[in-house]
């Protein structure tokens, strides 16, 4: 994406369709006179009363516990430098979204309008009765050191520098991880930290609390090797300053075991790293250009480690690893600080976390077979659900121990529970999803590029790498669209019905004739039909020339489904394809089938809905845990249409044991745990989380999802075509944009698992 379109597309975000990235929703019923008067006057009083009494009874009547201030005066944004605090709201507002879906933690944002410490700190002081926690971003050095060290110690809630102390935490879990693979050891290793900012003056502190010796470690700011015989040292840099007699990064390298990077891209050259001591560590922390490239440095050196802040290589030092779930755990024990011993804990889980075995979850969304601790794997992925289940406990175990805990855990199971419920972990389906179909994007047809939302999502595809698309339709138009939405890469577009198409066309004419000739099909209608983007794109997908097709914006869905079916056909031993709709609810993701096909399904063809839904849950990361829907509960009507949705359930537990699925079932039932095990005990789904609703028929399906999709803005992907031989998929008849993407991400990674399935039976011949 060009700079420009890239400047156009984050104005666009910021401002529309309303301004800004949060608002405030009420947590509280407000429909009635009664709900208004307990919120407001007279009820709110009685609350008021009780913390007049009992300060501390704020916590129990008001959001204070789950609120966190993230303020900032706007002199150190990004790489942005000192723009002022209006300018650093869009920052601000963006930490307050990470806090809220990656922790559950209300995020508010202050920007303050001055430079004075006195001022900054007395106003702080003043507001923080407001929040539960503070969050320091964006000041600069060495103003926040100063800054930092007065509120944590003038007020008695959690205060951290992010900035400082987000990068020290990660990087030193990657550290001592790293470690432990090359066998060294902390207190006898040279570290060389290029950087005298906050975050490297935090980072190497950090690292000394772990047991890095003073003596071995060199620091370098913008003049060189900060020496104990320079003048006019802040004493941040006096710290670190080293009485060895050198001067130059150069110099600094040679025989280090650790270089830390928090400076500027391209410092760093192979003869430096080449000068290193044998198996060093190299994190090259710089954003968006590390201090020496990936590829160079591994090139340079086979026996690297190495970790850089960007997320398309291994060893992504990436602060949202910490900053959400360190709070998360100092606010749910009422820490009064964070402390030294909280920020080692979050280390060290983080540091184990990372040798652990990998949820199936993670290694779908990297693509990896199983991603497992060593060179490349030294520090967990930003997309791991079991961050929130590890990191908080152990710092709110840490808050406890060293005395500044207001709250204690006393039951940690639930607290466990109550983190997983919270964490959002399972709504990030979606960033899963997109992410995965980067890894490997794959060639997509969009069957209709003449309209501008599916241009707009063919240029959003390909300018985030989720695919290649391939446009078919009037290249005179599609031309014109790229041209009005500066779309300017040179992507394939195919006209059908042109004279430059017509000898493939003719080729696929007489594909389309040989495999139905005798169902009607004439060799003039083979011709007419291969002129139509539905039937062209579908056999473009038969025959090899792309990996996958999405269609029907513009089109009924049955018009769009008849030629993919006469093209591709059902899969070897697939009786009915089906659909399959993922909604992305508060609860997390709930995969709903069949949603889009099949009328009135029998017994036997619910069960293979049922199958094929189940792989379409495990293909995303999930176990599926599957309720088979009636309007009855476990034999309580003798209906044909409850008796067909029983037999289903015992056809599945007959040929898939394994597989937790049970009915027929009502959907209160299925959907709440307790009720379910309070009232059926003995059923496969009691006590457990459903996450998979089959239906048993076409109307309830398309009802209950279009329901959710519109009363409850729930996001839905799909419908997700499964049964078919290759890759296509049907939209929503006026899709979104975002659902086109999504969909366009659903076709790449279905691509990528036929492709495994075929590599993995050509292997097993061989």
């Amino acid at each position: 994406m060009s700079k420009d379109k890239q400047r156009k597309e984050a104005l666009l975000y910021h401002a529309k369709p309303q301004p800004g990235k949060i608002k405030v929703v009420p947590t509280k019923p407000y429909a009635t006179q009664r709900d208004l008067a307990l919120a407001y006057s007279p009820g709110v009083a009685e609350p008021c009363l009780e913390i007049e009494k009992n300060k501390e009874d704020v916590y129990r009547y008001t959001a204070k516990g789950n609120i966190v201030a993230v303020i900032s005066n706007g002199t150190a944004v990004l790489g942005l430098g000192n723009i002022g605090p209006e300018a650093s709201k869009p920052v601000m507002e963006g930490k307050s979204l990470l806090f809220k879906i990656f922790a559950d933690i209300d995020g508010i944002d202050i920007e303050l309008d001055t430079e004075d410490v006195e001022k900054f700190i007395e106003t702080v002081k003043t507001i923080a009765p407001t929040f539960g926690g503070i969050n320091l971003e964006d000041i600069k050095a060495p103003e926040a050191f100063e800054i930092e060290r007065r509120l944590k110690e003038e007020l008695d809630i959690p205060v951290m520098h992010d900035d400082q102390h987000g990068t020290a935490i990660i990087s030193a879990a990657a550290l001592l991880n790293a470690l432990e693979i090359t066998g060294k050891k902390i207190d006898e290793v040279k570290i060389v930290v290029s950087g005298a900012g906050a975050a490297a003056v935090s980072c190497t502190r950090l690292y000394k609390a772990f047991g890095a010796k003073a003596e071995n470690i060199a620091m370098l700011d913008s003049k060189g090797v900060i020496r104990s015989d320079r003048a006019n040292l802040t004493k941040e840099k006096l710290e670190f300053a080293t009485d060895r007699k050198i001067d130059t990064l150069d110099e600094a390298l040679k025989d280090a075991d650790v270089f830390i990077g928090l400076s500027i891209a391209n410092i760093m050259t192979p003869q430096m790293l080449e000068s290193m001591a044998k198996n060093p560590i190299v994190f090259a922390m710089a954003n968006p250009d590390p201090e020496i490239e990936y590829n160079l440095a591994c090139q340079t050196r086979k026996d690297i480690i190495m970790a850089t802040g960007r997320s398309d290589h291994p060893n992504q030092v990436n602060n949202v690893l910490g900053f959400p779930f360190i709070f998360r755990g100092a606010l749910d024990v009422r820490a009064t600080k964070i402390n030294e011993e909280m920020k080692m804990a979050a280390v060290r889980a983080l540091a184990d976390l990372a040798r652990e075995p990998v949820p199936e979850q993670v290694n779908i969304a990297y693509d990896a077979t199983r991603l497992t601790f060593g060179k490349d794997y030294i520090i967990p992925k930003p997309f791991d659900p079991r961050l929130i289940t590890k990191i908080p406990p152990a710092v709110a175990k840490a808050a406890m121990d060293s005395g500044v805990a207001k709250s204690p855990i006393k039951d940690w199971a639930r607290y466990e529970e109550e983190l997983y419920q919270r964490s959002g972990n399972d709504n990030k389906v979606v960033r899963l999803m997109h992410n995965r179909a980067r890894i490997n994007p794959k060639r997509i047809v969009f069957a209709e590029a003449e309209l501008l939302d599916v241009m707009k999502a063919a240029q959003i595809v390909y300018e985030e790498g989720i695919a290649i698309p391939i446009l078919l339709g009037n290249r005179e138009i599609i031309e014109g669209l790229k041209k009005d939405l500066d779309f300017d890469a040179e992507v394939e577009i195919i006209d059908p019905r042109s004279e430059e198409a017509s000898e493939v066309r003719t080729r696929y004419a007489m594909k389309l004739w040989e495999s139905r000739k005798r169902k009607g099909e004439t060799q003039y209608s083979a011709r007419i039909n291969m002129g139509k983007r539905n039937y062209f794109g579908s056999m473009m997908l038969l025959e090899g020339d792309a990996d996958g097709m999405i269609s029907g914006y513009s089109r009924a869905y049955p018009k769009v489904l008849k030629p993919v079916f006469e093209v591709l056909g059902r899969a070897k031993g697939v009786t009915n394809a089906s659909t399959v709709n993922i909604m992305i609810t508060d609860r997390g993701p709930l995969f709903l089938a069949d949603t889009s096909i099949n009328v009135d399904p029998n017994a036997e063809e619910l069960a293979e809905i049922a199958q094929m839904t189940a792989n379409v849950a495990n293909t995303f990361g999930f176990n599926p845990v599957m309720a088979l829907l009636s309007y009855a509960n476990y034999g309580s009507s003798s209906h044909p249409n409850a008796q067909k949705v029983r037999e289903a359930v015992r056809i599945l537990h007959e040929t898939n044991p394994d597989l937790v699925v049970d009915g027929e079932i009502q959907t209160d039932f299925a959907l709440d745990q307790d009720l379910c095990h309070n009232n059926f005990p003995f059923s496969k789904l009691a006590g457990k989380k459903t996450n998979t609703l089959i239906f048993p028929n076409l109307d309830s399906a398309n009802i209950t999802y279009k329901l959710l999709k519109g009363l409850h803005n729930a996001e839905s992907i799909g419908p997700i075509m499964v049964g078919l031989r290759r890759s296509a998929h049907i939209l929503q008849l006026g899709a979104s944009v975002d659902e086109m993407v999504n969909m366009a991400a659903v076709a790449v990674i279905d691509a990528q698992e036929r492709e495994k399935r075929r590599l993995a039976h050509m292997h097993a011949e061989e």
